[in-house]
C-alpha cells in the first residue's frame, strides 16, 4: 500500500488588505484608475501574499489605505501591522513589493519613500 504524501504546507505570508471603501478607491481620489490599480497589487503582490481587499479601513481622510500584516515569522519577531496611507503613487505600489518580497513588517525595514 502507497502512502500519501501530506499536502506541502504554504510558506507564511504577509497579509495586505487593500481599502475599497467609501472613499478608498473611488472618485473621491481623482486622476486614478482604482480598479486597474487592485488587479496590479493582485498580480504583483498575490505570489508573495495573501491580498484582500475591504469595505473602509476607517481612514477616509487619508485615502488610499494599505494595512501590511506581519507573517508568522515577522510577528514572531516583533512585527506588527504596518498602516499606509495616501497612497495614491503608482511607484508605491513596486515599494510595497519589494518589502513583503524581503519579509515585510518584523522582517524587513519598509522602504524609506513609504515613511511619507
Amino acid at each position: 500500500m502507497r502512502r500519501r504524501k501530506a499536502p506541502a504546507q504554504a510558506a507564511p505570508r504577509c497579509t495586505v488588505t487593500v481599502c475599497r471603501g467609501c472613499c478608498c478607491g473611488t472618485a473621491k481620489v481623482p486622476g486614478t484608475d482604482h480598479a486597474a490599480r487592485l488587479v496590479v497589487r493582485k498580480a504583483e503582490l498575490g505570489a508573495i501574499a495573501q491580498v484582500r481587499a475591504v469595505n473602509c479601513l476607517d481612514a477616509c481622510e487619508q485615502a488610499d489605505v494599505i494595512v501590511v500584516q506581519p507573517s508568522s515569522p515577522g510577528r514572531a519577531v516583533g512585527g506588527r501591522p504596518v498602516w499606509l496611507r495616501l497612497v495614491n503613487d503608482p511607484g508605491a505600489t513596486g515599494d510595497i513589493v519589494v518589502w513583503v518580497r524581503s519579509g515585510g513588517p518584523g522582517v524587513a525595514d519598509p522602504p524609506d519613500i513609504l515613511d511619507l
